[in-house]
């Protein structure tokens, strides 16, 4: 379990995050969403410990993370935003480094190697090095370098930005095997469409603070599971129902250049966090 209690990370007169509280159960599939700037990054490098917390806590199965917390960090694997491999290496040198940081046996991390490159996919070109592997190939090695170790928590960070959408469902099929697994996923995602996919609950944050928590499809209820599109010259314009029978109501009813559709976790963010940046 990660508690995260009162956390604020402050540069000088700017404050990136402030006072976020979270639980993130044992084994849940959690994701952070907001807009550039929201504080997700920030929130992540904190749980890795390469940012330190200006103050509040982090709490990982109830003892405190920091730096000097070994233990509690050897349960976490980080994947960034950047491909943060050497380039003229190969699949298999990037394996063997990994592991011997750690200082893994010669026969493990070759065992290892093995199951992971084969559980991603990743097998028939363990011998191609770094330069020449395409972005989802490299999202992946830094999965499976992530799990040498055996971790009980991934950190992601934007695991899928930059890929196509072949690539994109391919990742999320990995993580879904993943989190079978029992291992803890935070994601962060700019993609709205993969976290309801893929989390089994959601925090919406903005500007740092903390805006709401709640499973995908029960957000999507408090909004209105029906939603009802009107198109005008300047944007669109959607209203949000409970029944299925109202949106009809609605639709007939009106004028205009008017659809129906099934409500996203999408509109949920754009309702809370989207119309509150064009106040701005």
């Amino acid at each position: 379990m990660i508690e995260i209690k009162n956390l604020t990370k402050k540069y000088g007169d700017f404050t990136a995050v402030e006072d976020l509280s979270l639980t993130i159960e044992t084994g849940e599939f959690f994701g952070l969403l907001g807009p550039n700037g929201a504080g997700k990054t920030t929130t992540i490098s904190m749980l890795s410990t390469v940012l330190l917390p200006t103050s509040g806590e982090i709490r990982v199965d109830g003892k405190i993370l920091d730096r000097k917390a070994s233990a509690e960090k050897r349960k976490l694997s980080v994947i960034t935003q950047e491909y943060s491999m050497r380039q003229d290496m190969t699949m298999d040198e990037v394996m063997e480094y990994q592991g011997r940081l750690y200082y893994m046996p010669k026969k493990e991390i070759r065992r290892k190697s093995d199951e992971l490159l084969e559980f991603t996919g990743l097998i028939d070109f363990r011998h191609r090095v770094v330069r020449h592997l395409s972005g989802g190939m490299k999202r992946k090695l830094m999965i499976c370098r992530a799990l040498m170790t055996d971790p009980e928590i991934i950190l992601l960070d934007e695991p899928t930005a930059g890929m196509d959408a072949i690539s994109r469902r391919q990742m999320w099929n990995l993580l879904r095997q993943l989190h079978s697994k029992n291992i803890t996923i935070l994601l962060t995602t700019h993609y709205i469409d993969e976290a309801q996919s893929l989390c089994e609950r959601v925090a919406l944050i903005d500007h740092g603070h903390l805006d709401t928590v709640g499973a995908p499809l029960d957000l999507i209820a408090e909004l209105g599971p029906f939603a009802v599109d009107k198109s005008t010259e300047e944007k669109l314009v959607s209203r949000y129902f409970g029944t299925k029978q109202e949106a009809i109501d609605h639709l007939t009813a009106s004028e205009g250049d008017l659809t129906m559709r099934n409500t996203t976790l999408e509109d949920v963010f754009v309702e809370r966090i989207g119309r509150r940046i064009d106040q701005k």
